[in-house]
């Protein structure tokens, strides 16, 4: 994220994939969520006061933000329904509403969510950015895999990635098919 002008807040919470860094802007749309990547949350805030500028912690603008995974964690959420405002390309705001429209539960590939948007070349451009995601969990990336089933990058981990489609309850048979072939 480059610096904006427009004043930001953000609030760290802790998930099932450790800690969450969530930010909205001054609208109350939310603008990021990051994983720790095995960060601190003190690390987490320090990279975020390198990176953004006018960004304040306020539990009270992101208690939405907060309320909602929470709630997503629970099992007492399927959909979220908050303000989002994505900074991306055309393309890959296109991209991301189609996440949007992956159902709870389930997962699609690459080549198929390409092929929904009418570009059945584009898996790689279409992994790409779904990979410069910048609202995982609530816009879910997590919910593309591979074609063969096998768990592909997620910017968050594949161990995160894959405590939130067990969260939702999607069986994994080819990644644990997979783990077992070559254990």
């Amino acid at each position: 994220m480059t610096r904006s002008s427009k004043r930001m807040y953000y609030s760290v919470m802790d998930s099932p994939c450790g800690p969450l860094l969530g930010i909205v802007d001054e609208d109350g749309a939310v603008v990021r969520i990051d994983f720790s990547g095995g960060r601190s949350s003190r690390q987490m805030e320090e990279d975020l006061a390198d990176e953004v500028l006018h960004c304040l912690r306020d539990e009270e603008r992101t208690a939405d933000l907060e309320r909602q995974l929470r709630e997503y964690f629970a099992g007492q959420r399927r959909s979220f329904d908050l303000p989002l405002a994505p900074r991306g390309t055309d393309f890959q705001l296109e991209v991301w509403s189609q996440l949007r429209e992956i159902p709870f539960g389930e997962t699609i590939s690459y080549g198929t969510l390409a092929t929904s948007l009418g570009r059945p070349n584009a898996s790689r451009a279409v992994g790409a950015a779904n990979g410069a995601n910048p609202i995982p969990i609530i816009v879910p990336c997590h919910r593309v895999i591979g074609a063969d089933g096998s768990l592909t990058g997620f910017g968050g981990g594949l161990a995160a990635k894959r405590t939130l489609l067990e969260l939702e309850g999607v069986r994994l048979e080819a990644e644990r098919q997979r783990t077992l072939d070559l254990g």
